[in-house]
């Protein structure tokens, strides 16, 4: 296998998750790294969150600085129970999946399940739109002052 720069600092506690993403799009977009696989001016947004987590990332370059500095607050250590739906047609592919690990501040175990809806065009995603389990976070993490 060769090393991409999604395997490397900071990049490598995201590597299950570029992983499972990289087998979802497999045929429908061109790429050796997870940011490889996306358009120059994608949209990334993110309906179901966390506070203090952006709702709209807009440009590769923004997408690569949001997530290098995940490992700061999570260790994955695997990804699975892929699912995709492919609507040829529209582009359009819905990838549900799982990811698993340890919070890197608390170190309770995180598991949380994922919607993603992308779009593809020209081998590249130009649009992303993620659905998560916000209680998945707060368990691993540690809930926001003044909850249990």
């Amino acid at each position: 296998m060769s090393r991409t720069v999604a395997d490397d600092a900071p990049f490598g506690a995201n590597s299950p998750f570029f992983r499972i993403i990289k087998e979802g799009l497999e045929g429908l977009v061109d790429g050796e790294d997870y940011f490889d696989l996306l358009a120059e001016d994608v949209v990334f947004e993110y309906v179901i969150s966390v506070p203090g987590y952006p709702r709209r990332v807009e440009g590769r370059q923004n997408i690569v600085d949001l997530y290098s500095g995940y490992g700061d607050y999570m260790a994955l250590s695997s990804a699975d129970n892929l699912r995709v739906h492919r609507d040829r047609e529209a582009s359009v592919v819905v990838l549900e999946y799982e990811v698993h690990g340890t919070s890197v501040q608390t170190g309770r175990p995180y598991d949380n399940r994922f919607v993603s809806v992308v779009t593809v065009r020209d081998l590249k995603v130009t649009h992303w739109r993620d659905y998560l389990d916000p209680v998945a976070v707060f368990d691993a993490a540690g809930w926001p002052q003044g909850r249990s």
